[in-house]
């Protein structure tokens, strides 16, 4: 499993030509899920990206993560992340999970990343919105407010 955590502005996301998720501002976060990949790796991500220190802070560092500023995560199903191409040309997608797999696990991180931040927001009074709003094997196009130049792989 690999996320890219890219912290924007905003965040798009179309399916056929249709907005299906849009938030301000948010990390958008593509996600490769990766055969063998199951509902622990899911929980794992959800609370890295979840606690992922890289929001500014009062002194502009990365200092603050999703969880304690109440963000919005997008997460796109991007299964192109799982491609390898060390040794040759044409990168090699035999690492990916196959669809069905694909679209239940990726729920499952979105659904895992409410789930704790549920349990944070009675404590701390915010939570992160972790939206699944793509569809597997329909043409999406997601778009970005770059708020940065913070982007980050993660795995579990």
């Amino acid at each position: 499993m690999r996320a890219v955590v890219q912290r924007v502005s905003q965040g798009r996301l179309l399916v056929d030509g249709r907005v299906t998720g849009e938030m301000k501002p948010a990390s958008v976060v593509p996600v490769a899920i990766a055969r063998g990949d199951g509902p622990g790796r899911a929980v794992s991500m959800a609370e890295k990206i979840a606690n992922l220190r890289v929001l500014s802070d009062k002194a502009e560092g990365t200092n603050r993560p999703l969880l304690e500023m109440g963000g919005a995560v997008l997460a796109v199903s991007q299964f192109t992340l799982s491609g390898d191409a060390r040794g040759q040309r044409r990168p090699s997608l035999a690492h990916a999970a196959p669809p069905r797999s694909r679209e239940s696990t990726l729920r499952r991180i979105c659904a895992s990343g409410i789930d704790v931040l549920e349990m944070r927001r009675d404590r701390q009074g915010v939570g992160v919105a972790a939206s699944p709003v793509g569809q597997l094997g329909i043409h999406m196009a997601y778009g970005l407010g770059l708020a940065s130049t913070t982007r980050l792989v993660l795995t579990p």
